[in-house]
């Protein structure tokens, strides 16, 4: 290392902390003069003092770099310690963030300045952000706290030990595929509760489908619909939330697609747009409508089901174990069977088979088919999920448009309409 990239590195150092520094400047600025642990100039300086203490130990060896962060350390102690005693409430907070500048101060000088960078910009965020996790904090009821934590030991602890293979007949039970789908039905469940406690249902609603259609519409057909049964109030909320997740199907069908196959993408571009948009307008219309459902009526008791979510991995496993017999049973001639009972729970999957299929000798006519049918069946399925779960009162508003548009997709398939386009001239 130059003199020169030294004196550059010293530099990044100093604004590392001087970045810090400005923002307990900020927080403090109200505060008597003398009564503060440190200040802007102090935490630059603190930072600067740890990317000398580097290059000293690149010299003299670490000890020294760690003596004097033990010096630095004690240092801020003593004050703090000091101020303490004017100021019983006085936090540890400005000591933590002047030891943590003098470390980034050492990282810079040791070869790691983007990873100090963006440390320091992440402290700097967490450091303006006390108000407002403090008021989550205090908005925080205990049974919600224990829901965050029944999550993370599914999630975080249990998951990850199980293990990822198939067993059973054909293989078709994969405890951490199936587990994992445990997983993504209590992380829907819970970032839908707290979605709509923070934007209300009508906002919350919409967001949660939208981006949960993304992962998995089927599960949140079956959690929205559970809760438009046991809260008839936020139904109108819950709408369009089942509808955008349900519509989110078909975009992510022609994404996959065109990852593998864009010749079969092409082929499945009308019939998708089609769908898309019979299940697209009626979301719009209830929207508008879920927007008017007030907050506070609609307050959704139980963030995370965990009975309800282990009874849907005890289904699915049930329906992957039966798609794997009837494909090993029928093999070739059984596409169509397969998409039929693949669409029952999972479209990705049958999708995905069915495009790199169509890459090795498979007529793209059949490949599409297949897809559509798993589709359609899909669609359709998640229509009646919601009417006999959530009630005849989800007849019309989800299950009508849903059935409409898978039908569409069959009769795409069975050739019924002609689409003089410049896509199928290209294809035909």
């Amino acid at each position: 290392m130059d003199n020169h990239n030294e004196i550059l590195l010293l530099a990044v150092s100093l604004s590392l902390g001087l970045l810090i520094g400005i923002e307990r400047g900020w927080q403090e600025r109200d505060a008597a003069e003398g009564s503060r642990v440190a200040g802007v100039r102090t935490y630059g300086l603190i930072s600067l003092l740890g990317g000398l203490a580097a290059l000293i130990g690149t010299q003299l060896g670490w000890p020294a770099l760690g003596l004097m962060f033990l010096a630095v350390a004690v240092v801020f102690v003593a004050v703090y310690v000091a101020n303490l005693e004017r100021s019983p409430d006085s936090g540890i907070t400005s000591l933590v963030a002047g030891l943590l500048s003098f470390n980034l101060g050492a990282l810079v000088i040791l070869g790691y300045a983007v990873e100090a960078a963006a440390t320091a910009v992440i402290t700097t965020i967490v450091l303006g952000f006390k108000p407002v996790l403090h008021g989550w904090l205090r908005r925080l009821e205990p049974h919600e706290l224990r829901a965050a934590l029944k999550l993370l030991l599914i999630s975080v602890v249990l998951l990850p030990v199980l293990p990822d293979q198939g067993y059973g007949p054909w293989g078709a039970l994969n405890p951490y595929e199936l587990w994992w789908m445990v997983v993504l039905v209590a992380g829907i469940s819970f970032a839908g509760y707290f979605s709509m406690k923070a934007a209300g249902p009508g906002k919350g609603a919409m967001l949660t489908g939208l981006f949960a259609g993304l992962a998995s519409s089927t599960v949140l057909t079956l959690h929205f619909s559970r809760l438009a049964q046991a809260r008839p109030e936020i139904r109108p909320a819950l709408v369009p939330g089942i509808l955008i997740a349900c519509a989110t199907l078909f975009p992510r069908m022609l994404v996959v697609t065109a990852v593998i196959n864009i010749e079969l993408c092409y082929d499945l571009l009308i019939p998708s747009l089609l769908m898309f948009a019979i299940v697209l307008i009626p979301t719009l219309l209830w929207w508008r409508e879920g927007l008017m459902v007030q907050h506070e009526s609609a307050r959704i008791k139980n963030p995370l089901d965990l009975g309800s979510t282990l009874r849907f991995g005890l289904l699915l496993a049930v329906i992957m174990l039966l798609a794997e017999g009837l494909k090993s049973t029928w093999g070739n001639a059984g596409i169509y069977l397969l998409a039929i009972t693949s669409g029952i729970a999972d479209v990705d999957a049958v999708n995905l088979s069915l495009a790199r299929m169509s890459l090795d000798g498979l007529s793209v006519r059949i490949a599409r088919d297949g897809v559509l049918i798993a589709v359609s069946v899909n669609t359709a399925v998640k229509g009646l999920l919601a009417s006999s779960i959530g009630g005849r009162k989800l007849t019309l508003p989800v299950t009508l448009p849903l059935v409409v548009a898978a039908a569409a997709g069959v009769v795409y398939m069975l050739g019924a309409w002609t689409f003089p386009t410049a896509v199928t001239d290209r294809l035909n």
